[in-house]
């Protein structure tokens, strides 16, 4: 039987795994989700897979029976040796919790973990449904899966990207990383806005008839590097398994032990692959949801109530700092039963009013797995500050908002059921932002990684090194109405 995967409002007939990677977002304004149940794994089973294995198992549960082979290589080729150190993801004792480090891959962000392995997707999907058009990846990014996008499809075959980021909205680090980037196919253009601007002008982009008309008069069609794709989501099930699976083998929990995870969250597709994870049988007690000031998801996880109506914050958890977490309606969707109707009336209602509320019975079944929390700037360097000084173990400021809100959680609840935090970056990304945590001082960005190195004796990530004196390649900035016609111009251009 082919697995088929529909939009979340209900009105795209469903289509198959290649064709679903390929065109990234539903022709009706809706994500793509599986039109099938979660195959259930024997964790006995993948207690001996290496990562590459593991993401093998897990990923062809998604895929057509005969993509086994063709997914290994791509496995291979994404976590194999080269991209990622030593170990793809490290698990670390930090106080009480263990640390799944996601940030070991070629830009030292959790990204990473999912887009070295969509370009690979992407073009077997092409193979297989022999595609002859070009394809142009379009991404919005707040900061890490602009990079993490970038170096994915870099030099791709049948690719090109072009990334549009806030042009105050993101790290020193994060900008410098992505405005540096060689590759003859791809292109970063900066915004006068924010993320919001950016991920709702590409959204748009995809269901334009405009763009459509112009993309087939030039042998091109739009895809996207975003967690709207379900290419992106898929591989980021993979890294619950193995976390939860090195602490089996370390005997750190038996097998079938219930854990917890700390997921800090912006767009949600992380924290959603994890819910995806315990229904696929990884034995998951509570998923504690942890944002920053631009705390819509904690209001959302509280009250069942999801407002955009409200200040932005720019913080020093940049990555995280959204208001429109596009992932939440895939999770909308299961929690109300794949009742396409249902989710289509919410997603009207944001869109007319800036707001919407599930119903009493759809709320009871979300605060049954996720409890939720936020951390503002001065807590969130407070902890970077205090997990270094009681356990030396760094931080960087989004995994520290991750950090905060679990001790907060075991404080209101008492619940010592043994946890992974999902961390999402390299301290080095952030780093002013870690080194006034741990002295106080205020220095500049790359006096920060200097200055973090001869403090603490943690390594620099090998992607951040020399990053200074990286020649500047992509100088382009545009206002935020401008996005749509820049995306035009560049179909023209192609």
């Amino acid at each position: 039987m082919e697995k088929l995967f529909k939009s979340t409002r209900g009105n795209q007939i469903p289509i198959d795994f290649y064709t679903s990677i390929l065109q990234g977002i539903a022709s009706d304004g809706g994500l793509l989700v599986p039109d099938f149940d979660f195959e259930k794994k024997n964790l006995e089973d993948l207690l001996p897979l290496n990562y590459v294995d593991l993401a093998t198992e897990i990923i062809g549960t998604f895929a057509p029976s005969d993509a086994k082979e063709a997914l290994h290589t791509a496995c291979n080729q994404a976590y194999g040796e080269g991209l990622f150190c030593d170990e793809v993801v490290p698990v670390k004792k930090a106080g009480n919790v263990y640390v799944a480090e996601l940030y070991q891959g070629p830009t030292a962000a959790f990204k990473d973990m999912a887009l070295s392995m969509l370009p690979r997707m992407m073009t077997l999907s092409l193979k297989k449904k022999g595609e002859e058009r070009e394809v142009m990846i379009l991404a919005a990014t707040s900061g890490d899966t602009g990079k993490a996008a970038l170096e994915g499809f870099k030099d791709v075959e049948g690719t090109c990207i072009k990334v549009f980021y806030p042009i105050d909205g993101v790290s020193a680090i994060q900008q410098q990383q992505m405005v540096t980037t060689t590759g003859k196919n791809v292109e970063i253009i900066g915004i006068r806005g924010n993320f919001d601007d950016a991920q709702s002008a590409v959204k748009k982009a995809f269901g334009s008839k405009e763009l459509k008309e112009l993309c087939d008069e030039h042998h091109i069609f739009l895809s996207s590097a975003n967690s709207i794709n379900i290419g992106r989501l898929i591989p980021q099930i993979v890294y619950y398994f193995y976390s939860y699976l090195t602490l089996v083998k370390r005997n750190e929990i038996k097998l079938g032990e219930t854990v917890n995870f700390t997921v800090p969250s912006g767009n949600f597709g992380n924290c959603l692959a994890g819910w995806i994870a315990k229904n696929m049988g990884l034995p998951v007690n509570q998923f504690i949801v942890a944002s920053n000031k631009n705390n819509i998801l904690t209001d959302f996880f509280t009250t069942g109530t999801y407002d955009a109506r409200r200040e932005f914050y720019k913080t020093n958890a940049p990555a995280m700092d959204i208001l429109v977490s596009s992932n939440l309606e895939r999770l909308v969707w299961f929690m109300v039963n794949g009742d396409s109707e249902k989710v289509n009336k919410y997603m009207e209602e944001l869109k007319e009013t800036g707001v919407y509320k599930v119903d009493d019975e759809t709320l009871a079944r979300v605060q049954k797995e996720f409890k939720a929390g936020c951390l503002g700037e001065e807590d969130v360097l407070k902890v970077v500050h205090d997990c270094w000084n009681e356990n030396k173990y760094l931080l960087d400021t989004h995994t520290a908002v991750g950090y905060g809100v679990y001790e907060e959680y075991v404080k209101n609840t008492g619940d010592t059921t043994k946890t992974i935090l999902l961390s999402t970056a390299s301290p080095y990304k952030f780093p002013e932002s870690v080194y006034q945590a741990l002295t106080g001082e205020e220095v500049d960005v790359y006096t920060a990684i200097e200055k973090l190195h001869d403090l603490t004796g943690m390594e620099i990530s090998y992607p951040l090194k020399g990053i200074k004196d990286r020649e500047i390649l992509h100088k382009g900035v545009i206002d935020r109405d401008a996005i749509l016609d820049t995306i035009a111009e560049k179909i023209k251009e192609y």
